[in-house]
């Protein structure tokens, strides 16, 4: 897929925001750059992107504008705030919000650019720094038949797989059932593993017999590695985590359901966060379980 000639913006350059706007740059693509710090938008102009002085100088230059901030409140910032993305979006803009944001802001937001003339897509991603690395990421979508074609051949620089769930809003519902997912799982794995080893398996071994049966997963293949590895430098951090199953559990109230496992992993992820490991990959939960498992620091060595 190749974007020569066209001119993209793209405002988050962090863990997994600086790989992406990497690979929409390779794929030829003019990208104009914002980020809150200045060190990731040095690296990012390193790789060819162009640097903006804020959100709407980002606007004002491009025609598709990718958003990748950390939570809701970053991205009404980045739409909304003194030169804002909004204060500058030129007519038919198209604006991409791919972080994980919640669903009923997610529909303001969507209010708000249209008033001021553009259109928007919530496009949230799943597969973490690998997935952004490689260009591989999975994205649920959210927006109209039209908007999404529109938003194709950039999500199709970043990820592999591209699944349009429905109008807008309904990408990051899908993004919150993936986050539930994941948070469970993780607090499976990291439970199993933990049982392994108390009990005087190998939990390396014991991660080996279970891949290829129902209890394989890719959080068992990967996270499940790091927890054995004891290597914790964050791909996904915990703290990005506890925010999404916090998101979920927010919107299930919403909608008068409950969600009690979830409720439990998200306060097992604050017992984490409380012992300082906030930083850590969110495969450290093992270390939130386990008070015996070995190791301190970033890397958990």
């Amino acid at each position: 897929m190749t974007l020569k000639g066209q001119t993209i913006g793209f405002i988050g350059l962090g863990l997994m925001g600086r790989h992406m706007c990497r690979n929409l740059v390779e794929a030829g693509a003019g990208v104009v750059a914002w980020n809150r710090s200045p060190d990731p938008l040095a690296m990012a102009v390193a790789d060819g992107a162009i640097a903006a002085g804020s959100p709407g100088d980002v606007a004002r230059d491009a025609d598709v504008v990718v958003i990748m901030v950390a939570d809701t409140d970053a991205v009404g910032a980045v739409l909304n705030g003194d030169d804002g993305v909004i204060t500058a979006i030129r007519p038919d803009s198209l604006i991409i919000d791919m972080g994980t944001t919640a669903v009923m802001a997610t529909r303001g937001f969507e209010a708000d650019v249209t008033q001021a003339g553009g259109a928007y897509v919530d496009a949230p991603v799943s597969g973490g720094t690998l997935g952004a690395e490689a260009g591989e990421l999975t994205i649920m979508a959210g927006g109209a038949d039209g908007d999404i074609e529109r938003a194709r051949p950039v999500l199709e620089v970043l990820g592999k797989s591209l699944t349009h769930v429905g109008p807008t809003g309904t990408g990051q519902v899908a993004k919150a059932a993936n986050q539930v997912i994941v948070g469970l799982n993780i607090g499976a794995v990291a439970e199993a593993l933990m049982l392994a080893r108390h009990a005087g398996a190998d939990p390396a071994k014991v991660r080996d017999a279970l891949q290829g049966g129902f209890a394989d997963s890719r959080i068992l293949e990967v996270h499940g590695q790091r927890m054995i590895d004891n290597t914790f430098a964050p791909g996904g951090k915990v703290t990005t985590q506890r925010k999404d199953l916090d998101q979920a559990l927010n919107l299930a109230s919403e909608l008068g359901i409950e969600m009690p496992a979830t409720a439990l992993s998200r306060d097992l992820y604050d017992r984490l966060i409380d012992m300082g490991g906030g930083d850590l990959d969110h495969a450290a939960l093992i270390k939130a379980l386990d008070a015996d498992y070995p190791g301190e620091g970033q890397d958990g060595n």
